[in-house]
């Protein structure tokens, strides 16, 4: 390259750059700071900014389309290193860098000397496997979390916590805490001893069997794309298959075209069933190329006293090979830090997510693949609608290619009590 050339590279190179950058005024290098952890930022950019992400010790946290952030994040005690990064429309990649001390003492002082909040389990020095049944009371409060040594293991709305949380074996240190109106925290702190696991009581009462051979199911493409307004693609669903199917019954589905990151949603609407609270949903899988999926979803749904229920699940198999579930009050997927590997092709895999609803929000308790069980505990608020219905949901998201690919359902079953 030429002197004149490398002179205009060396120009454009810091024009762009005068014209892109990331501040972040929430909160300061170096500080100490109390969890939930305030994080404001602001990108700028001579394109328009399309993304903005915050990850805490290298895992995305805080994701947003806008080009600002004000949010706040759970994060564990001590030194963690948050990192806050942008996209604009050229693909270009702006970061910020620092560090913070968090130090739960800083936001949970006790009122008078007393805690204020009652736990009724697990009693304090006790010995219980694991799940732990955790139940607590604090009069007043608006919001309660529970903390396993140190790190976040569950939040609710409201004045009660009553949940089942796992726990590695071993003395662990759980702290509840609450929140009132005017923002006071209170906290209670016991000790358990974990002695092992135990599975899970099966579940008791009704069930929809064979859900795949019902008649009725309702689909479409372009509703399952973001904000329900995805691009038109063929897709198509076929039931009676005999090859492959476990039981000489299955459902096949399949989507295809040729634009990028394109969805088809299925559903079979089963009646309302005000009076169920709680839901195994369980089915068998297949599929010959999981390179073609961009992620899987399994979805139950519920609208029952004005308010609607969305357990949304997501097997990303080609970005974060993790399972995410649907927060509907905030209208975003929440990384579950549960994995889910690409499924081996040309073999039936088993799923079975256990949910609840408690009050008005959606609770996902676990989620078991090929015999593998593992705790979730995320809890989130429902949404206010108008309808009564009971529903299963399964969706296919396409790759970058869009590459043609089918799916078959098997043996699809809903328990509810």
């Amino acid at each position: 390259m030429n002197r004149v050339l490398k002179l205009i590279a060396t120009v454009s190179f810091l024009v762009s750059a005068a014209y892109a950058d990331i501040s972040v005024s929430s909160p300061a290098n170096g500080s100490n700071v109390g969890t939930p952890v305030h994080v404001v930022a602001n990108a700028n950019s001579s394109y328009p900014i399309v993304a903005m992400k915050v990850y805490v010790d290298h895992n995305v946290v805080y994701s947003t389309g806008s080009n600002t952030i004000d949010t706040n994040i759970e994060m564990a005690s001590g030194w963690r290193n948050i990192v806050v990064q942008s996209w604009d429309s050229t693909g270009a990649v702006q970061k910020y860098a620092l560090s913070v001390n968090v130090t739960y003492s800083t936001t949970s002082q006790p009122v008078s000397g007393t805690s204020g909040i009652t736990v009724s389990s697990p009693a304090n020095g006790s010995t219980s496997a694991s799940p732990v049944h955790v139940a607590a009371s604090s009069p007043g409060a608006i919001a309660m979390k529970v903390y396993v040594d140190n790190n976040l293991a569950f939040s609710a709305g409201g004045a009660g916590v009553d949940t089942y949380l796992a726990m590695a074996t071993g003395t662990r240190y759980v702290v509840v805490q609450s929140w009132d109106s005017t923002g006071a925290v209170l906290k209670q702190a016991v000790t358990v001893n974990v002695s092992g696991t135990t599975s899970a009581p099966a579940p008791t009462g009704n069930a929809f069997t064979d859900i795949e051979q019902l008649t009725g199911w309702e689909h479409c493409d372009s509703c399952a794309g973001i904000g329900g307004v995805g691009p038109s693609i063929p897709y198509s669903y076929t039931q009676g298959r005999v090859d492959p199917s476990m039981d000489g019954n299955s459902m096949e589905f399949w989507i295809g075209g040729d634009n990028p990151y394109s969805n088809a949603l299925w559903w079979k609407q089963l009646g309302p069933q005000d009076g169920a609270a709680n839901f195994v949903y369980d089915l068998n899988y297949y599929i010959k190329d999981p390179n073609a999926a961009q992620a899987l979803e399994f979805d139950v749904n519920q609208s029952v006293n004005g308010r609607k229920f969305i357990f949304g699940t997501e097997c990303n198999i080609a970005e974060t090979r993790t399972w995410r579930v649907w927060d509907p009050a905030n209208y975003k997927w929440v990384n579950s830090g549960v994995p889910c590997a690409k499924p081996t092709a040309y073999q039936w895999h088993r799923v079975t997510w256990e949910f609840k609803r408690e009050g008005n929000d959606v609770f996902y308790i676990a989620v078991t693949v090929d015999g593998q069980k593992s705790y979730v505990n995320r809890q989130f608020t429902s949404l206010a609608v108008s309808a009564r219905e009971l529903n299963v949901a399964f969706q296919m998201d396409g790759n970058y290619n869009q590459t043609d690919y089918s799916v078959w359902l098997d043996k699809v079953t809903l328990n509810y009590w």
